[in-house]
């Protein structure tokens, strides 16, 4: 490949990862084909990008990307596959369901850039499935707000009907 061609390659990957808030990176070589399909497919209904790319290339983008990343070169070995979201918990649910689904027990999660925050390792994959999205934390603390709202307005109500009683 030309210096060139790398170049667009690297801006590409630069775009996808400035276009996204959160990024994991992960090993799926050795999925079958019917697998691979199945997995795009499933990316595409969670508005999930996966993009199978050369480690050096990666690492390049992540060099030009504002902020410190070379807590994930290390794992910059082997077949890699960048998955590209805005929901932090999403990509990890989606490993998590097709690792189950082969002997293999691909996709492997390397590495997770989540919230801010690095997440190394096969085992973060549980920690990373359970984090909530932004979303989620959203409607919590509604629900929180709201309670003590449905408390006063039942017990005024409920007020309200005993003195209509009377």
């Amino acid at each position: 490949m030309k210096k060139e061609d790398k170049n667009i390659v690297i801006d590409q990957i630069l775009e996808g990862l400035n276009g996204y808030s959160h990024f994991y990176i992960a090993d799926a070589a050795g999925l079958t084909a019917d697998l691979t399909s199945d997995i795009r497919r499933a990316c595409f209904k969670r508005d999930i990008k996966l993009v199978v790319v050369k480690n050096t290339l990666l690492k390049k983008a992540l060099e030009k990307k504002e902020g410190d990343f070379s807590a994930l070169y290390p794992v910059l070995e082997g077949p890699t596959a960048l998955i590209l979201s805005n929901t932090g918990n999403a990509p990890a649910k989606l490993i998590k369901e097709f690792s189950k689904k082969n002997k293999a027990g691909k996709p492997t999660l390397k590495a997770a850039y989540v919230e801010e925050g690095f997440y190394v390792g096969p085992e973060q994959l549980d920690v990373l499935a359970s984090i909530k999205s932004k979303n989620e934390l959203i409607g919590d603390i509604i629900t929180l707000l709201q309670s003590p709202m449905r408390n006063i307005i039942s017990a005024l109500q409920a007020r309200e009907e005993s003195s209509n009683n009377e």
